[in-house]
């Protein structure tokens, strides 16, 4: 199983691509696959065939998987691109932390 450091809700920027330099905030993450799903980012086109009665076909648009390692998480305090830290509390509770300036992620 892979561990990913990226969750959903979280803030990345993509690094190659298509959509290379965009941001936008992580809708679902799967790391099985190694994947996530970011909005606004990997568009792609739908054909859909209408299913019951009345109701609309067409083409729509929507936001297809981008491998995880393609994408890198953007710190929220210095807005840079970072790969996050892991910082153990005196609790024992592990959170991730920015390696540019610090900040709990």
């Amino acid at each position: 199983m892979n561990k990913l450091s990226i969750k959903s809700g979280d803030t990345v920027v993509v690094l190659s691509g298509k959509d290379k330099g965009k941001r936008g905030k992580v809708l679902s993450a799967m790391p099985k696959e190694g994947k996530v799903v970011v909005e606004k980012v990997n568009m792609v086109s739908r054909h859909t065939k209408p299913r019951q009665q009345g109701q609309q076909g067409g083409i729509l648009q929507k936001e297809a998987p981008i491998y995880a390692c393609k994408v890198q998480r953007v710190c929220p305090k210095c807005d840079k691109p970072t790969r996050p830290a892991h910082k153990l509390l005196a609790d024992g509770k592990k959170v991730r932390v920015c390696k540019k300036c610090g900040a709990e992620i």
